[in-house]
């Protein structure tokens, strides 16, 4: 990074990325509206067409809207695990949130026959069972990590429960129907555009609170990133830390896999991304970085995932994967050694 470039020079140019793909984002889908209609639609004023507002203000504003957040929480989520556990390996999922999360969706959809319970007959049936899913794994790792006090045994123990809980989801898909089965693997591809301003404001909310507890860690982080010893010599509270990273993370990986589903490689490669592009390891520069990259990251792969100029829309986890996978191997090619 040039010396002439400082990081609010950078921070600007982040945000002006982000609303240019916003609108650019909105601006594109399976019915063509002109650009001036757009504009004109963000601002308020009155369009040609009635279709067109309700297609930009019902559907591909909240869409957009929810590839921002989605970006923010992973990316900051991903940072916040790989700093806890200073492995560059770490994503926002390793505490098996997401596996929890799967869970609660897989009961409601395929094991609800076998319980005796109906299909989900409201939009918030599955947001809600994957949230209690991915409730239930915090608590329980959370209880498990009040007696331990190495940091690594913590990422071994939410990696058993998360292979724990795909292991009941596979046996609830054996047994399921067809139809069920498809449903849940619909669920597990991840969608943006599902969610009603309702559901909207709700995820702006629990995302707000997930960040708003990132920044109360942040002098913690810079201190763990020298060493449990040393942040604990700089009167950092580790065990405290710990609970509120873990907190922070679940709130923001649990809220995006209900609503959204699992998206994959976000949180893992959005850090290293900003990592490389700062040249910094200051967590008071790396989360606001890290969040705007995250957004114009969702964003991209959004946009790409909507094939402009086709009536089709591919699986956003399938385009974050692909387009994640090669920027981790890129980046592991380029530094050969990925430090935290």
């Amino acid at each position: 990074m040039p010396k002439s470039f400082s990081y609010k020079t950078i921070f600007v140019g982040l945000a002006l990325i982000i609303v240019l793909g916003m609108v650019v984002n909105i601006s594109l889908g399976s019915v063509h509206i002109p650009f001036q209609e757009v504009l004109k639609i963000l601002t308020g004023q009155e369009a040609s067409k009635h279709t067109w507002a309700h297609i930009i203000i019902q559907y591909r504003l909240p869409k957009a809207i929810t590839a921002i957040l989605t970006g923010f929480g992973l990316s900051v989520s991903g940072l916040l695990m790989q700093t806890l556990f200073r492995n560059p390996l770490a994503g926002p999922f390793v505490l098996g949130i997401s596996s929890g999360a799967g869970l609660g969706v897989a009961l409601l959809v395929m094991g609800g026959s076998l319980l005796g319970v109906g299909i989900f007959n409201s939009s918030f049936s599955l947001a809600i069972a994957a949230s209690l899913g991915s409730f239930i794994v915090l608590l329980a790792i959370l209880l498990v990590a009040r007696n331990i006090r190495d940091t690594m045994a913590i990422l071994i123990i939410g990696l058993m429960f998360g292979s724990l809980t795909a292991a009941v989801v596979n046996i609830l898909s054996y047994f399921a129907s067809m139809e069920k089965l498809q449903q849940y693997v619909f669920w597990n591809l991840g969608s943006l555009g599902n969610l009603s301003w309702p559901q909207v404001a709700l995820f702006v909310s629990i995302i707000f609170i997930g960040l708003l507890c990132t920044l109360f860690s942040v002098k913690g982080l810079n201190a763990l990133l020298l060493g449990e010893q040393y942040a604990i010599s700089m009167g950092v509270s580790v065990k405290k830390l710990r609970y509120i990273i873990m907190i922070a993370t679940s709130l923001l990986a649990g809220s995006i896999t209900a609503f959204v589903g699992p998206i994959a490689f976000i949180g893992l490669a959005v850090p290293h991304i900003t990592r490389m592009l700062l040249k910094s390891s200051n967590h008071f520069i790396l989360i606001p970085a890290t969040m705007l990259i995250g957004g114009i990251v969702m964003l991209f792969c959004d946009t790409v995932a909507q094939l402009p100029g086709s009536q089709l829309t591919l699986p956003i986890n399938a385009i974050t994967s692909i387009i994640g996978a090669p920027m981790v191997i890129w980046l592991l090619l380029r530094k050969r050694k990925i430090l935290l």
